[in-house]
């Protein structure tokens, strides 16, 4: 689980973008692509402290292939109550 604030922002951001990029049509291997990018360049800003870029990187890997996070909701039936 992610406690600094910093690194939970940049999962927030992170797994958004994911989504986003998803739902444009993006699969597996170009998020994991983008992942790995914006990895590399925490690691290259020294944003983070190492320990933290690490953490962060498997918990949105775990995210990635978690399918439940890119499944699109199902539409309800609706029923006719008068």
């Amino acid at each position: 689980m992610l406690q600094d604030t910093q690194t939970i922002r940049h999962y927030q951001k992170l797994t958004d973008a994911l989504v986003d990029m998803w739902n444009r049509g993006y699969r597996y291997d170009s998020l994991r692509l983008y992942l790995d990018g914006y990895i590399a360049a925490l690691r290259h800003t020294n944003a983070l402290e190492p320990y933290r870029i690490n953490r962060l990187e498997e918990e949105v890997t775990r995210y990635i292939y978690d399918p439940s996070n890119f499944e699109m909701p199902q539409p309800q039936p609706q029923s006719d109550y008068y």
